[in-house]
């Protein structure tokens, strides 16, 4: 079968015929081109008459206008490819047989308008430029020379001289513009290029806003699901503060009731509701036997570390709040700044610290609770940067704050 196509052998593409495979060259500067069996596809929608030539196209124009059916007339345009290469400027060379290739005649550059070259290069643009320019506007005039050159002067080979066949030279030159005729088209191209640079910008800055829009949006997502966690969070802890608060007043009245009652018994008076008072004791064993065995986690070693250190210390009430006030500033420091040495380091021989923290029985045990390390040379207390665990802080910092804000902390 006879080729009825180009194929491109640098991208793939099919093309109908030598001139679309010069178009193609001179937009993709490919030049591997071949004959090919492949037909070159003609789908025609059957909605508006639009040919397509690929899948791709297809169904672009498919998501743009929500046609879906499509004639497929391949057969019916399909012809043999015809390899006679056309008399146009700067032929694009193709890998085809030799057979087929036009006979090789002397390349030459196009001739132009002399004139119309002068006003050009006068406009400050190259030989090679405004040549190219001229012969592939038609040679016609200084306007359509200008539009060319605004259209194409991001080309690869726009200020490359154009060549064509010696047989092939243009017709004789059209006349010009006069000199206020090409002034007033210089203006209103250059007025075209600004207004078009000016609606880019326009375009973008909407995309910038639209962007901005997007990320303001997700970052008020993020705080408000930060927020609606920490909301949680203080709920939590106040539910469990005041839960501490409900087993200390508890803890406090039992206290007070078998006070009385042992008063009571010491001076002979009967007890006053013998029938309550009786199981008290019982249930209380009962209940203890019943209970499961229940590993002690951080947070209540911390929270009885810091009560024995308010009972060691129960007639030094202020000392003892510095101390819960100076622990809770150790073990927040570390928390906000994890990667600094200087927070995660204390020496013990410093007399504040010794002051407020070290000569408290139980201080330094917190701090260990914590995750500090005495050193080799018992110098200091340091908490290494791969041993910070948040988690343990955060409760540190819970403990502490329930000891310092409830005033029943530690009573029993």
């Amino acid at each position: 079968m006879s080729g009825v196509s180009l194929k491109c052998g640098d991208c793939g593409a099919l093309l109908k015929s030598v001139e679309e495979a010069q178009e193609h060259a001179e937009l993709t500067s490919h030049s591997n081109f071949s004959e090919s069996t492949e037909p070159v596809l003609s789908l025609v929608c059957s909605s508006c008459g639009k040919p397509c030539r690929s899948k791709t196209e297809t169904d672009l124009h498919t998501k743009r206008t929500g046609h879906i059916d499509f004639v497929d007339k391949t057969s019916e345009v399909t012809k043999p490819i015809n390899l006679e290469t056309p008399n146009t400027y700067n032929s694009t060379p193709m890998d085809v047989d030799a057979s087929a290739s036009a006979s090789s005649e002397e390349m030459v550059v196009p001739e132009v308008d002399k004139k119309l070259l002068e006003e050009l290069e006068g406009m400050g643009f190259s030989l090679a430029r405004a040549t190219r320019a001229l012969h592939c506007s038609g040679n016609s005039s200084l306007e359509s020379a200008v539009n060319w050159i605004v259209e194409h002067e991001n080309d690869a080979d726009i200020d490359q001289m154009p060549m064509v066949l010696a047989s092939s030279k243009n017709e004789p030159p059209k006349p010009s513009l006069t000199e206020e005729e090409k002034k007033i088209k210089l203006l209103e191209l250059r007025e075209r290029a600004r207004k078009k640079k000016e609606e880019e910008e326009r375009k973008m800055e909407r995309e910038k806003e639209k962007e901005r829009i997007r990320i303001g949006k997700e970052l008020l997502e993020a705080k408000r699901i930060e927020e609606e966690n920490e909301r949680k969070r203080l709920i939590a802890f106040r539910k469990a503060e005041k839960e501490e608060e409900r087993r200390a007043r508890e803890k406090i009245r039992q206290k007070l009731e078998e006070d009385k009652a042992e008063r009571r018994r010491k001076l002979g008076l009967p007890p006053e509701d013998p029938v309550a008072a009786k199981p008290s004791a019982p249930a209380v064993e009962e209940k203890k036997i019943s209970l499961p065995v229940k590993p002690v986690t951080k947070a209540e070693q911390m929270r009885e570390c810091l009560r024995s250190l308010k009972k060691n210390h129960k007639d030094e009430d202020a000392r003892v709040k510095k101390a819960f006030q100076t622990l809770f500033t150790y073990a927040g420091n570390v928390v906000k700044h994890p990667d600094e040495e200087k927070y995660r380091k204390i020496r013990l021989t410093n007399q504040a610290f010794q002051d407020r923290v070290g000569g408290l029985k139980g201080g330094i045990e917190f701090l260990e609770l914590c995750g500090f390390e005495k050193t080799e040379d018992g110098e200091f207390l340091f908490l290494a940067r791969e041993k910070v665990d948040l988690a343990v802080l955060n409760s540190a910092g819970k403990e502490l704050q329930s000891a310092i804000e409830n005033p029943h902390f530690g009573v029993l």
